[in-house]
């Protein structure tokens, strides 16, 4: 009975292709996101990540989800951040709008920041990096635990 279970599970948990488009998509902004930020801050290749780093997220969820997602009340706050970090980057000024870009991600995706760490702390190498001493404790306080 547990491999029938397992099976139906696995199906109902099966990646379409546009959720593979998606991470894709989220994978080149993240890419171009890093290579603007490592060129000092160049406003085409930010602006680039971001548009690949929102349609990927877009094509994961689905669009009723993330319209779900992003227009509940607690959440306008940093959707604003976002977008007018967005805004403040295509004016001309790169770094002040990825700090507000930052802010808005942390208001929107702060609260699974601790399931983010607990995932990290099981891949090899990364686990080791989240193991330095105050690297440790940061991740412990966001967390909520104090390992031994």
């Amino acid at each position: 009975t547990k491999l029938i279970l397992l099976d139906s599970l696995l199906q109902e948990m099966e990646i379409t292709d546009v959720q593979k488009l998606g991470v894709g998509l989220g994978s080149f902004g993240l890419f171009f996101i890093l290579l603007g930020v490592l060129l000092l801050f160049d406003k085409g290749l930010l602006a680039m990540g971001n548009l690949f780093c929102i349609s990927g997220l877009l094509c994961v969820m689905g669009l009723d989800k993330s319209r779900e997602f992003f227009l509940q009340p607690e959440r306008k706050k940093g959707c604003a951040a976002f977008i007018g970090g967005i805004t403040i980057l295509l004016m001309g000024y790169p770094f002040i709008g990825m700090i507000i870009e930052l802010y808005g991600v942390y208001v929107l995706f702060g609260g699974f920041l601790p399931m983010i760490i607990s995932f990290l702390r099981q891949i090899p190498v990364i686990s080791l990096l989240l193991a330095m001493p105050g690297v440790s404790d940061l991740c412990d306080s966001i967390v909520g635990t104090k390992t031994q």
